[in-house]
């Protein structure tokens, strides 16, 4: 039946007599009427249609040259559409109808999406994007970091010297994102006029555990004052999902001359700049401030030494005032540390004491003494280095301490709330 109706739709045949329809007072059953209601022959709606046009070119005199005009008023009027008509012409337009509405599922769905999109809270956007944010009433700054494949070591977690390079970052965008930001690496305006930038002197780390690739931690670093003439910067390392610190560290800071390489103060102009933003806090309450002994003059029984030697800075060591990046000296410290350490056991916390700074022709010597030291009364073994990075031609340039534990213990994990 369905294949009937849509074969008629399409093409014209011969209609069926109608048992029902009433004869004429003839008696004779007219097949169909043309436009006037005038009996026709049996034939197709073209024939009908041309024999009106017929009757109408015949019935309509040509007076005075307006025929013409005539016969096509009279063809306006009389002859119906020439289009059959049919169920599939009979049916309302879908295609503007589904365009429509498919206009209003996109506008809504956009509406939503921008909806959907606006961020909860202030910070989010910048988050998304990897910027840090001024937190803590302007006093504290925090960025988060994703960890990377090629930030991971042999041991499939972060490096010590991944971790020391989100401290670096966080430090100069706090500096940054607070409009101090001069013509330097990390200079103010004000330290940018008089040729001055900070270097670090001192700098201590003390590690919970070590990230691993596709962690997210939250890095938060703040600055307070050194005494007089000093800075200081202090880092606390998250884990974003658990709370869980991962890193703790603080560091001092002095100013240098650019063009004459010498240690300067700290003038009225740049501390007025700076003070604002000092925050008395610090991350680690135990420093560690023994005094770091020359390595080799120690002539203990129980230290082990080891030596590199022909240690060389790329082009790439070198950071924007011309000096090797503070990062560096900590590879180049444990490039002395023997093998069976790195294998079996893992950084707990550094402390770190650079003397002078290195440029790009220095050749380098690293030394490390291993310390092993038993606790009596737990009868526990701790594993500690000290570090000298020298120059070949005997400058000390940094000196160092490590502690370490075996792999696959982990410090004591201390949870801080993550908003502060």
């Amino acid at each position: 039946m369905a294949a009937s109706i849509a074969a008629s739709a399409f093409f014209a045949s011969s209609p069926a007599p109608a048992a029902a329809t009433p004869k004429n007072g003839l008696g004779e059953r007219p097949e169909s009427l043309d436009v006037r209601g005038v009996a026709a022959k049996p034939g197709s709606s073209s024939n009908a249609v041309r024999a009106g046009k017929t009757r109408t070119h015949a019935a309509v005199p040509k007076v005075n040259g307006g025929g013409k005009s005539a016969v096509a008023d009279a063809e306006h009027e009389t002859v119906p559409s020439s289009v059959p008509r049919t169920f599939y012409n009979q049916l309302p337009d879908w295609s503007m109808l589904l365009a429509a509405i498919t206009t209003i599922f996109l506008a809504a769905e956009k509406q939503w999406t921008l909806l959907d999109w606006k961020p909860k809270r202030p910070d989010m956007l910048s988050e998304t994007f990897g910027f840090g944010r001024i937190i803590h009433d302007g006093l504290m700054f925090r960025q988060n970091f994703s960890i990377r494949s090629y930030e991971i070591g042999a041991d499939r977690t972060a490096s010590i010297e991944t971790m020391m390079n989100h401290l670096q970052e966080t430090a100069l965008n706090h500096v940054k994102t607070a409009g101090l930001l001069g013509d330097g690496f990390g200079s103010t305006p004000e330290m940018s006029k008089r040729n001055l930038f900070w270097v670090v002197s001192q700098m201590q780390a003390i590690v919970e555990r070590y990230p691993c690739w596709g962690d997210t931690v939250e890095v938060d670093t703040w600055v307070s004052a050194n005494g007089k003439n000093g800075m200081r910067r202090d880092w606390h390392i998250r884990d974003c999902m658990t709370g869980d610190t991962i890193l703790k560290a603080t560091s001092k800071w002095v100013m240098m001359n650019k063009l004459t390489r010498k240690l300067a103060r700290i003038p009225d102009e740049v501390r007025t700049e700076i003070e604002p933003y000092f925050f008395e806090r610090s991350a680690i309450v135990d420093e560690d401030n023994r005094k770091l002994p020359k390595l080799p003059e120690d002539k203990s029984a129980t230290a082990a030494k080891y030596v590199r030697t022909g240690l060389t800075p790329r082009w790439a060591d070198l950071d924007i005032n011309q000096h090797v990046n503070n990062v560096k000296y900590i590879a180049w410290i444990l490039e002395s540390a023997p093998i069976s350490i790195l294998e079996n056991h893992e950084l707990a916390s550094i402390v770190l004491d650079y003397k002078r700074e290195c440029g790009r022709d220095s050749v380098l010597q690293s030394h490390t003494t291993v310390h092993t030291d038993c606790n009596i009364e737990s009868g526990e073994t701790t594993l500690h280095c000290e570090h000298l990075l020298s120059l070949e031609s005997g400058p000390t340039m940094v000196k160092a301490r490590t502690m370490w534990r075996p792999k696959g213990t982990r410090a004591q994990e201390t949870v801080v709330p993550s908003s502060l």
